[in-house]
């Protein structure tokens, strides 16, 4: 931008100084010929002489005369008979040595001509030796007793002016080129001393944000550079701290977790014992005593499956987490998950609707933890149902396979979507449930979905239904960008509005 501006500045002075140069010599140039025409004139009118002789020698004083009088720049002369003249003593045309008569335009010489009072002019361009030098020729009417009209032609060298405004601009261009070096070496220390701390600054940033929290910017000085440099690094020092306080909060909670799951085993394990102990001499309790058991078995039934899903989560968690991959037919998978839910099925009163391909869809991932995923998302599916059917579709691509779970049920709203995958979150707390749900099924689902590097996905909507979709790659590793089947599925609404 400096280059561009100075190469603008430069270009205006260049030109400026050039037209203001050539104005004034133009001028001067002016005054010379108006009083050399006045001086040329009044000489022939003083003449009284009629001899063609002494009229020739006269004219012939008139050109050396000229010659001499002049300033500044080189100065010749022509006089010229005008045309078409058929009276008056006929005279030589002086002109100077050396210069082509020719070189006066026809242009400039009608103009002459046409106008006896006036002092005409036009720019030139005159060879002089092997070069080219910008001229001025200055023209107006003789009148010549006796011999008739004539034309005098002041043909002014500007060379010399030329050479002075050439050595002006490469004054500017050179004073031009050392302001450009000055403010390159001025802007590139300006940009040592503030960008490359910036750089810096961002560089160590990246590194923070990557997880390297050791890197510190170089703070010396008591410039503002060097006050920014000590305000990062102790930003950069609390947020270690807080982050290695906030790492080991969680390494304890996990640590918890898993301890009182473990914990919880041994003495779960002897309620469970004594609840079937009673069970097996249920004739003889009471009816009150019975429906005590009952409510008791349930409950540590859930208390087992709660107990399991904080185990896993805590393994999740602590990054332990490894999947048993291998090549299987999904279609079977799903059959497995059917199989297991149909009686709770049947005891809500939704029915199973399957669509699933012809032939094996196969891909490659841990079978007995995508029947995991596939149970819970078909128990959510069935509690949430209000008994309507409940349709899975089974869909393929080359490098994906996918399950939807749909149901026509209650539905959920935007804000609840969002939270769906929440741990110990469920849409209504207060809806009595009947599959002994934990609130951890869903956020387990999804933790054994990204360990296939898969999605899992919903759609809902209120008093619509609730739609999963689950897509893993065909192979470990493999990249996909699409899902083989639509969410919403297709017929989700249509259904959900019947």
């Amino acid at each position: 931008m400096s280059t561009v501006a100075l190469v603008s500045v430069g270009g205006f002075l260049s030109y400026s100084i050039g037209a203001g140069l050539f104005e004034t010599r133009q001028q001067q140039i002016l005054a010379e010929a108006e009083r050399a025409v006045v001086e040329v004139q009044n000489t022939f009118t003083a003449s009284t002489s009629t001899d063609t002789a002494t009229l020739q020698g006269l004219m012939n004083t008139v050109v050396p005369n000229l010659e001499s009088r002049t300033t500044n720049s080189s100065r010749t002369v022509a006089l010229l008979r005008s045309p078409g003249q058929s009276n008056g003593q006929y005279l030589q045309s002086p002109v100077s040595l050396g210069l082509d008569a020719g070189i006066v335009p026809e242009a400039l010489r009608e103009a002459v001509r046409s106008n006896n009072s006036k002092l005409l002019y036009q720019s030139v361009s005159l060879k002089v030796g092997a070069e080219a030098h910008p001229g001025l020729i200055v023209g107006s009417h003789i009148e010549i007793p006796v011999a008739g009209a004539y034309e005098l032609y002041l043909v002014y060298d500007l060379g010399s002016a030329q050479q002075t405004l050439d050595f002006v601009q490469s004054t500017l261009v050179f004073g031009g080129a050392i302001m450009i070096l000055l403010i390159g070496a001025v802007s590139f220390y300006v940009t040592g001393r503030i960008v490359s701390p910036v750089r810096k600054a961002a560089e160590v940033s990246a590194q923070l944000a990557a997880g390297d929290l050791e890197p510190r910017l170089p703070a010396s000085g008591e410039d503002v550079i060097a006050a920014l440099g000590k305000s990062f690094n102790t930003m950069a020092d609390s947020m270690q701290t807080k982050i290695s306080e906030l790492s080991k909060l969680s390494q304890m909670q996990q640590e918890f977790v898993s301890d009182v799951s473990h914990e919880l085993r041994t003495p779960l394990t002897t309620i469970k014992l004594s609840a079937e102990l009673l069970q097996s001499r249920r004739d003889e309790l009471s009816p009150s005593a019975l429906r005590n058991l009952d409510k008791l078995t349930g409950q540590i039934s859930r208390f087992e499956d709660l107990l399991a899903d904080l185990l896993e989560i805590s393994r999740f968690d602590a990054k332990s987490v490894v999947g048993d991959f291998e090549v299987e037919d999904l279609n079977g998978v799903v059959g497995m998950a059917l199989a297991h839910i149909q009686p709770l099925a049947d005891s809500k009163g939704s029915s199973l609707e399957i669509d699933i391909p012809n032939g094996p869809v196969e891909a490659e991932f841990d079978p007995r933890r995508i029947e995991r995923v596939l149970r819970n998302l078909l128990s959510n599916a069935i509690e949430h149902g209000e008994g309507k059917p409940i349709r899975v579709e089974v869909g393929q691509s080359p490098t994906a396979v996918a399950v939807t779970v749909t149901d026509y049920g209650v539905g959920m709203s935007q804000a609840q979507v969002a939270r769906v995958f929440d741990r110990f979150w469920r849409a209504d707390p207060a809806r009595k449930r009947t599959t002994g749900g934990t609130g951890l099924g869903l956020a387990i689902s999804l933790e054994d979905t990204h360990l296939h590097d898969g999605w899992l996905q919903v759609w809902a909507k209120p008093n619509e239904g609730a739609s999963f979709r689950l897509t893993l790659p065909r192979r470990k590793g493999m990249v996909f960008t699409q899902s083989p089947l639509p969410l919403p599925p297709k017929k989700a609404k249509k259904r959900g509005d019947a």
